[in-house]
């Protein structure tokens, strides 16, 4: 079991910037991925950014260029840079992990936490 703990959300101005955390329980597995999703209210969970064992990150189209991922993995963390936030930004944050299937839709990961909010005020 791989518990998630968000932290870093709150409110922001259009073209401010956040930085999310999520710290994870130690893993049982050096192999792993780890991945930020978010939700806005009426709308899907969508995938953002994810970042498998050896450190390589991919990103959704949305995001590419302004929202950076990176993990320190001694410490068990994750991280979201988000530059240049926008009003459709606002959504519940989440960050996932799993052991086995990897960077890709929701479904694949286990393991979630319980997110953090990101409000954009234009």
């Amino acid at each position: 079991q791989v518990h998630l703990v968000e932290s870093g959300g709150g409110s922001v101005q259009a073209g401010g910037s956040l930085t999310l955390s999520c710290a994870a329980s130690e893993f049982t597995n050096r192999h792993y991925y780890m991945t930020w999703f978010r939700q806005a209210p009426g709308k899907e969970r969508e995938g953002l950014a994810c970042i498998n064992a050896y450190g390589l990150p991919v990103y959704a189209e949305a995001v590419k260029g302004r929202f950076t991922i990176s993990r320190d993995s001694a410490i068990h963390t994750l991280y979201l840079q988000m530059n240049s936030l926008n009003p459709e930004d606002t959504a519940m944050y989440y960050c996932a992990a799993s052991y086995i299937f990897p960077c890709g839709p929701a479904t694949n990961f286990p393991y979630w936490g319980q997110g953090t909010q990101v409000t954009v005020s234009s």
